[in-house]
């Protein structure tokens, strides 16, 4: 008796404890979101509105540049930094100045036409000011750990209007095969207080997608949404792989990372000439929007994704996932007049898929799209996760991400190996 009620005290101080740590940090990480939110629909309104901005590209990306190579330090490295921190911890830290440095260089990738998305800098920012709240109230290296995911959650679930997504993504992006569980309360509250402080108490308001109707559950829909799923894991390799190679190729012509910034926003300028349309550029939204509610060019999800790899890959700031939305659903939208197939359901398959890909996060995309989506697709929708998580091998975007388990027992990976060692060592044998 005495030992139970030892126990149950212990839980509810736990409880306790993480629904107050975990609500400060979606406080700061929803205030964060507010505030980038609301500055990118300015700055994406004004690109609108003064096309000639474009032709400043290359002056922002060295501008962006010389900032994190002045005032940087180890906050270039964004979202794997944090990664690396939750798994190691050490004597890195994450500075404070990456969240104000990745707010400003976002700002201006989409003030001047790059290609980029947004959940970058929202992670970056709410790891940021998780760690300076851990260092204020002396968290030792297991709570540090946990307040950095929530910081993640936070960020993630207030950026997009999903707090579920955000829970899972925070507990499941830190090493592939694995949810951390110990995290599961203060991410939830993380999560969830950032998105209603974002919505709430912010009024900012996000884009409204629509509810998905399913074909009735059929061996040759079946077939064809695997060979979609199939087709869904290579194009999220082909964004990691290019995007990486992008970033290596730019890294070695151009020492100087202010010329590479500003080579790269010469090319993006060149791609909308030899385009001919500025649609390609920024978020992507009514791409996205135009996937889901209706047909788009068959090449699209190709543009977007050569747009964002070099937008990405010669240093300018922002995040990968929208620009994933984007290639997914236009690609999804693509296949279906060959597939026989509904656009707006492989639309929103495709957006879930090649983000899953990409991230292997299967189980955060599978609530992801029913929170976006709604649940008459749920078992298509968790068919394609399944698949591209697993097809998709060791090809993603994160390159700290652990490994916790490997995909196959006929392929053992090292203990305590990350995405990029692994990668790195058997590159002849992976996709």
């Amino acid at each position: 008796m005495k030992s139970a009620q030892l126990l149950y005290s212990a839980l509810i101080r736990s409880f306790l404890k993480w629904i107050i740590l975990g609500s400060v940090v979606g406080i700061f990480a929803g205030s964060a979101s507010a505030i980038f939110l609301t500055s990118l629909e300015w700055v994406t309104d004004e690109r609108l509105s003064h096309p000639w901005l474009l032709y400043l590209l290359p002056v922002g990306g060295a501008l962006i540049s010389y900032l994190y190579l002045k005032l940087g330090k180890n906050s270039a490295k964004g979202n794997n930094l944090i990664l690396e921190q939750i798994h190691e911890g050490g004597n890195e830290t994450i500075p404070l100045r990456m969240a104000p440095l990745v707010l400003i260089g976002t700002l201006a990738t989409h003030l001047f036409g790059g290609s980029a998305g947004r959940e970058g800098t929202a992670i970056q920012m709410g790891g940021s000011l998780s760690e300076v709240f851990g260092k204020w109230i002396k968290a030792d290296s297991v709570d540090r750990k946990i307040l950095l995911m929530c910081g993640i959650s936070g960020g993630f679930g207030s950026v997009f209007g999903t707090p579920l997504a955000g829970t899972v993504f925070g507990l499941e992006v830190i090493a592939i095969g694995f949810i951390s569980y110990e995290a599961l309360i203060p991410c939830f509250t993380a999560s969830f207080v950032g998105h209603l402080v974002t919505t709430e108490l912010w009024g900012v308001q996000h884009m409204k997608y629509p509810v998905i109707d399913a074909p009735a559950l059929s061996g040759m829909v079946v077939v064809k949404v695997v060979i979609a799923a199939l087709l869904f894991t290579l194009v999220s390799i082909l964004f990691s792989e290019l995007t990486h190679m992008m970033k290596k190729g730019f890294a070695f012509v151009f020492r100087n990372p202010v010329l590479k910034s500003a080579a790269g926003g010469l090319i993006i300028i060149s791609l909308v000439m030899i385009v001919g349309s500025r649609d390609y550029l920024g978020l992507g939204l009514p791409l996205l929007h135009d996937a889901l509610h209706d047909d788009v060019s068959p090449f699209v999800f190709l543009w977007k994704l050569l747009f964002t790899s070099v937008t990405l890959g010669s240093g300018f700031q922002g995040g990968e996932v929208t620009p994933l939305f984007v290639i997914g659903a236009t690609m999804g939208n693509a296949l279906a007049g060959w597939l026989h197939l509904a656009a707006p359901f492989l639309a929103a398959l495709g957006l879930i898929a090649v983000f899953c890909g990409a991230t292997h996060t299967p189980i955060a995309c599978f609530i992801l799209g029913i929170e976006l989506f709604g649940s008459s697709p749920a078992i298509y929708m968790f068919m394609v996760c399944v698949i591209t998580y697993v097809f998709s091998g060791y090809s993603g975007i994160y390159t700290s991400q652990y490994i916790g388990i490997s995909k196959s027992h006929h392929f053992i990976v090292p203990a305590d190996s990350t995405l990029g060692e692994i990668r790195r060592k058997h590159k002849k044998d992976l996709p």
